[in-house]
């Protein structure tokens, strides 16, 4: 069994030259398409674009809608806002707090 030899640099170079070659004479022997077909694809295409835009175009809408019903729903349900106390409000319940601690701790 002879040993294994590891191919050169020039032999890689040349295998990768003749796959190239191989691969682009495949695809200059592939028949040209017709472009009766080639405009039915893209008429196809064109169609399944416009659906999917139709689609993204129902689904931001429902999204729309949806948000606009939960501000509603937040809107309607909102508590009415606190009015601001007073100063003296204020202080009475920092004097009830100070009150309370000092209770707590027995003097």
């Amino acid at each position: 069994m002879p040993p294994f030899k590891d191919p050169s640099f020039q032999d890689r170079a040349a295998s990768a030259a003749q796959a190239r070659q191989r691969a682009l004479e495949k695809l200059k022997a592939r028949p040209p398409i017709d472009p009766a077909v080639l405009e039915e694809r893209k008429a196809a295409q064109a169609l399944r674009d416009a659906a999917a835009a139709k689609v993204r175009e129902e689904k931001k809408a429902a999204r729309e809608r949806e948000k606009a019903e939960k501000r509603e729903r937040a809107a309607v349900s909102a508590p009415a806002p606190k009015p601001e106390m007073t100063e003296a409000e204020k202080k009475a319940i920092r004097d009830a707090r100070y009150a309370a601690r000092k209770a707590r701790k027995g003097r």
